[in-house]
């Protein structure tokens, strides 16, 4: 085999296998990611458990529209509004943002490893259309919110739920799921019980935005 029938033997293989794990998990659960493999290897454990998106407040839904992607019902994937301006934030040498949406976020959670680079983010742009094409925008929220990290190896929103104030992912009050949408950014860093002045000022904020998601319809795409 030359290395022309190589290449194309290559990229023909990766496209058919990454189109079959999106089928596959449009209806199956996600069970460990890239970054919960590396945090076990830390020392940070592991726990998760995976619930359907029936068996997860709406509150919560609407709180990770209103932290990390408002348009999320209404993209493709990207929201350019926010990468621009990510972009422009990243140029003027400040802390850096990725601008990602919840799509790129469960594309990179679910089938990517964390760390940034160039071709992580090229593959991740690629998977982002995928999971837009081949998943309805409530699977997405639903693998999206059963894949995130919360905590020293908490992932989930049940494992999340639990360890951070005792009770099913189900029953979580609007200032709970605030709290839990607050830390998202950094999980290992920030608590959302006892937690600190500033994410206690984000989360009151995350929790006004909720309000408005709710009025306007813009999460209709994943409540029940």
């Amino acid at each position: 085999m030359g290395i022309g029938q190589l290449l194309v033997f290559v990229i023909v293989g990766g496209f058919a296998f990454s189109v079959a794990s999106v089928a596959v998990h449009r209806f199956l659960p996600v069970p460990i990611t890239f970054l919960m493999v590396q945090r076990i290897f830390e020392g940070k454990g592991y726990h998760h458990e995976w619930v359907p998106a029936s068996r997860i407040s709406d509150n919560l839904k609407v709180a990770v529209i209103a932290a990390e992607d408002a348009k999320f019902c209404s993209h493709y994937g990207f929201d350019m509004n926010a990468i621009e301006k990510a972009q422009r934030n990243n140029a003027r040498g400040r802390k850096v943002r990725g601008g990602s949406t919840i799509s790129q976020q469960t594309a990179k959670n679910a089938f990517l490893w964390p760390q940034r680079s160039y071709v992580r983010k090229g593959i991740e742009a690629y998977y982002t259309l995928l999971i837009e094409t081949m998943w309805p925008k409530s699977r997405i929220m639903e693998v999206y919110l059963n894949s995130a990290e919360w905590g020293p190896g908490i992932y989930g929103a049940e494992a999340a739920s639990q360890y951070w104030f005792g009770k099913s992912a189900d029953d979580l009050t609007q200032a709970e799921a605030s709290r839990l949408a607050a830390i998202l950014p950094s999980p290992l860093k920030w608590k959302a019980a006892q937690s600190g002045k500033y994410v206690k000022g984000r989360s009151g904020k995350i929790r006004a935005n909720a309000g408005v998601v709710r009025r306007n319809g813009i999460g209709t795409c994943v409540l029940e």
